[in-house]
């Protein structure tokens, strides 16, 4: 166990608190276990059971985001002048069925952040601010941080590209003239030696290219933000005026994500039909199945959703770039 990456970890950790307190976000505590989740097929979670003292029991999950709670208080909390509150919270969170060592942890930190009247690329924004202030935390004396390059040191903006340029770029092919075309996806999996199985759908093949052609392309040492991801990819992210795409971003480092961000959605049909293809999907899908709150979306309703943004960053994989790391394993203090 290393004592200084120890130490540099609570620092960053009390910095980052002290960024959003700075801003008058409030910081969150909410529940670790939950009755029920927000459905997501492209991940497991942990289950386990409550027992009570009759003898009775009731199966819990380990929560994969705080966003299931933290979307209940910005629904309902108004500050005294009546107006929703910016909101982050840092905890832990639970992943099944994933690797672990180089990026992955069943139980790892997140740092998710809520910023009300805001849309993804404000937070993208306000992403950048929370990296330079780290950075200059970490390194006071110019001294430059390991892998970063002097031209982001010099300007402190991310890159910025969208991922349909990201295809083009990387990959090779126009994204959606494929997408719509029957067959185009899969053809153009083929061209770039990839094998999917017969019948795979948009999504997943979607997915496919970009984890093997265009994600290994994103290894620059300077932070770069992939925006406007296809609306055929379901995410509860609110859609741009073309509605091809949705007011989504990610960030990379080095070829690691970082952070995931949206506009969040919030008109209450959209998300039910969310929840409602989510849950089929599970219940086709998963390893572990959950229970889903179906009355979740009525929050969204009668306009007690307020417009805002929301980011999920990794913290393990932040300290591990902030820290020149290789690997979170290296940054954490009981790996698995």
């Amino acid at each position: 166990m290393d004592i200084e990456m120890l130490r540099e970890r609570a620092r960053i950790i009390r910095s980052i608190r002290s960024f959003f307190d700075e801003r008058n976000y409030l910081e969150l505590d909410t529940p670790l276990l939950s009755p029920d989740l927000i459905p997501e097929s492209c991940l497991e979670v942990f289950e386990t059971r409550r027992i009570l003292p009759t003898g009775s029991s009731a199966p819990y999950w380990l929560i994969p985001s705080p966003e299931i709670w933290m979307k209940k208080i910005i629904a309902k909390v108004l500050d005294e002048n009546q107006h929703r509150v910016n909101v982050y919270q840092i905890c832990k969170c639970f992943r099944n069925g994933e690797s672990s060592g180089h990026l992955h942890s069943p139980e790892f930190t997140m740092l998710e952040y809520y910023t009300m009247n805001a849309d993804y690329k404000d937070s993208l924004e306000l992403t950048e601010e929370l990296f330079n202030y780290l950075i200059q935390i970490l390194f006071p004396h110019s001294s430059a941080p390991p892998r970063l390059c002097e031209s982001y040191l010099t300007d402190g903006l991310f890159d910025r590209i969208t991922v349909a340029e990201a295809f083009a770029r990387y990959a090779n092919f126009d994204l959606f003239e494929a997408a719509e075309k029957k067959g185009g996806l899969e053809k153009e999996a083929r061209r770039l030696g990839l094998d999917p199985p017969p019948g795979t759908g948009v999504p997943e093949l979607y997915d496919l290219i970009f984890i093997h052609a265009v994600e290994p392309q994103l290894k620059q040492d300077r932070p770069v933000a992939l925006l406007d991801y296809p609306a055929f990819v379901p995410c509860l992210a609110k859609k741009n005026a073309n509605g091809k795409t949705v007011q989504r971003w990610e960030l990379y480092y080095n070829g690691v994500e970082l952070a995931n961000c949206f506009s969040e959605e919030t008109e209450a049909n959209e998300v039910q039909a969310f929840f409602e293809n989510e849950t089929a999907a599970k219940e086709r899908q998963a390893l572990v199945k959950h229970t889903v709150d179906n009355e979740y979306w009525k929050i969204f309703s009668e306009k007690n959703f307020p417009r805002c943004s929301g980011v999920a960053m990794g913290l393990d994989r932040l300290i591990m770039a902030l820290l020149g790391r290789s690997t979170i394993d290296s940054v954490l203090p009981f790996p698995m």
